[in-house]
């Protein structure tokens, strides 16, 4: 039977994005602050990130564990170091009298974006370049050197974007979209020309992850449905006839 294993708190208001980061889950909440939490340890708070001024909508630790991108209502993006939260702490990532425990700052402030910044993601197969999405008032998908902080690209797509995801396989990227075709549309990287887009949900495309072997991909919108889609297709050495594939899983359409 399911149980409850544990509560994390430490927020004051309600949280809106996670991203796990090995036996850390860092949590961004509505009061603004990003808080890492050792699930291994009972006194479970490593640090508080404070950079952001309203509620942070967005958050995702790259592949490598060293970085952390978060987007805020107020337009921000921020990148914070992991390295931060070890400072004075040589014994692990328990808390500890001799551990600093105050506010954290980010490494890079991004202020490019127009309106929040909820969709990130980081790309697998180019060491430090990250995608952002900004709302309503920004439709545009950014590319990011996270090392400088340059914008290397900026795309107007015609809608808010709500999430993004990278191909496994391609040089390809998915995003969601909100008002008006609440779709998801499939970009060629680099030159960001569209692929093709997939439409069936009738409120804006909240969430999206890809299947273990990156090629369904499934949605979830304010229309209260998820919905299977083969996005990106099988990798290229993939066997045909491949035992229990998730592309036939994507024959089921919506689940409500």
């Amino acid at each position: 039977a399911e149980r409850r294993l544990r509560t994390l708190d430490g927020h004051s208001a309600r949280v809106g994005a996670l991203s796990w980061n090995q036996h850390w889950l860092s949590s961004g909440g509505r009061d603004s602050q990003i808080i890492q939490h050792d699930v291994r340890s009972r006194n479970h708070i490593v640090s508080t990130y404070v950079g952001h001024t309203q509620e942070v909508c967005g958050l995702r630790w790259n592949d490598e564990g060293s970085t952390l991108a978060s987007g805020g209502n107020e337009n921000l993006l921020c990148l914070w170091d992991a390295s931060m939260s070890r400072r004075g702490n040589t014994s692990g990532y328990n808390r500890s009298e001799n551990f600093d425990q105050s506010n954290i700052g980010p490494r890079l402030h991004l202020m490019q974006h127009k309106a929040a910044v909820k969709a990130l993601a980081w790309c697998p197969f180019h060491r430090g370049l990250l995608a952002s999405g900004g709302g309503t008032a920004d439709r545009t998908i950014k590319f990011w050197n996270t090392n400088s902080g340059a914008v290397l690209n900026s795309v107007d797509t015609g809608s808010q974007v709500c999430s993004l995801l990278w191909s496994k396989h391609q040089r390809e990227l998915c995003s969601s979209h909100g008002f008006s075709e609440n779709q998801l549309i499939l970009w060629k990287y680099p030159t960001m020309t569209k692929i093709q887009e997939f439409k069936g949900h009738t409120a804006r495309v909240l969430h999206m992850d890809q299947s273990p072997d990156g090629g369904c991909v499934v949605s979830a919108a304010a229309d209260e449905t998820l919905r299977f889609w083969d996005v990106f297709g099988s990798a290229p050495n993939e066997r045909k006839g491949k035992a229990l594939s998730m592309g036939n899983f994507c024959g089921s359409p919506m689940i409500r």
